[in-house]
């Protein structure tokens, strides 16, 4: 089974660009394609991507969501594929518009419906200001585009429960569950102590919601480290209160060490899975999150972590301070299940289904 793989851009090293690397280890050899990318930025496993014409100009590259309007005319000038079996979409914006020749397949494995045509105050922010109207009035024509698109993919593979059931209602599609790849294996728990302190963890943008969670711990007598990066960062290292501390980027070998400390992970966003949240877990770290999206296929309560029904100040107090799960035996056990071997067994199979069916 020949098998090219078309990931949206290729300018930064997070959650999807890790799940093409578990593809290209799943079907070694495949061609990547991708519209835009900064090599500096991501591991030399992903830099023979081949990209679009829009990665000549410098500002495309460096904001690649100012382009969006333009990425299926990208697409375009990749040429259509015709030497292969399946191609498979990496897709949260517009790689569904990869061109595809008579007789080859597109799977598109599918993070979200893309957001800044369903969703577009979610992602406003990332835009200028001056631009941010007239460019939300224009989304109604991304959205069209966006189901026509849909349309044309041959099947479709969601990351989560949360995210097949939005493509159900915007693309009128079934799609088929395989959650991201996870490293189990380097995620684990450790031999100290848990100390007294509560962490965030994870990008620092509007809807992971590390400020609501920062203004919960005002006044409380527990600690919150909060890593990550992002255009919240600053803003919140002049508001935190002193029992917060934002320390920015960390290390992979870092954030292991805090997860194998800390009381417990919070995360408030609704995420479409939340890698981070199983890397939690797998240390024996457990989660408080509010249940919505993709925390719904990871947390169960009592088990490894607890599910708040509502995003507020007040869940969150009563969650630091209530009954928390302690076991991280029986934690790291209970998303064992999520991690790279597993991943790339199942997506190797859906294609092989898909290729014959």
């Amino acid at each position: 089974m020949k098998v090219v793989i078309a990931h949206e851009w290729l300018t930064s090293y997070a959650g999807s660009e890790r799940v093409v690397e578990q593809m290209l280890e799943a079907f070694p050899g495949s061609p990547l394609l991708t519209t835009v990318m900064q090599p500096e930025r991501v591991p030399a496993t992903l830099r023979g991507a081949r990209v679009s014409a829009l990665n000549r100009i410098k500002l495309a590259r460096e904001h690649h969501e100012w382009f969006i309007p333009l990425m299926p005319l990208a697409w375009r000038t990749l040429g259509r594929v015709d030497d292969a079996d399946v191609v498979i979409s990496s897709s949260h914006a517009c790689s569904k518009a990869v061109r595809v020749g008579p007789g080859v397949r597109h799977v598109s494995y599918c993070y979200t419906p893309m957001r800044y045509a369903w969703d577009f105050q979610q992602e406003r922010g990332r835009f200028p200001a001056p631009a941010r109207g007239l460019i939300g009035a224009g989304m109604g024509g991304l959205r069209s585009w966006d189901r026509r698109s849909a349309a044309r993919v041959d099947s479709f593979i969601a990351i989560s429960t949360s995210v097949a059931e939005r493509i159900k209602r915007h693309y009128g599609r079934d799609a088929q569950v395989i959650h991201p790849p996870v490293d189990t294996g380097f995620f684990t728990p450790g031999d100290g102590e848990r100390e007294d302190f509560f962490m965030v963890s994870g990008r620092l943008v509007a809807y992971k919601e590390a400020p609501l969670v920062v203004e919960a711990f005002r006044g409380l007598d527990a600690r919150l480290v909060v890593t990550g990066t992002g255009p919240l960062e600053a803003q919140l290292r002049k508001d935190a209160p002193a029992n917060v501390e934002i320390r920015g980027h960390v290390s992979n070998d870092d954030l292991r060490a805090l997860f194998r400390r800390a009381r417990a992970l919070i995360h408030m966003g609704n995420e479409d899975f939340g890698i981070t949240m199983v890397e939690a877990i797998a240390c024996g770290c457990p989660v408080i999150a509010y249940a919505e999206g993709g925390a719904l296929d990871i947390v169960r309560p009592g088990v490894n972590g607890v599910l708040l029904e509502h995003s507020d100040i007040g869940s969150i107090r009563r969650a630091v301070q209530g009954d928390i799960p302690g076991d991280p035996a029986l934690m790291s056990g209970s998303v064992s299940h999520l991690g790279r071997a597993r991943f790339q067994e199942e997506i190797v199979e859906a294609l092989r289904w898909d290729a014959s069916s």
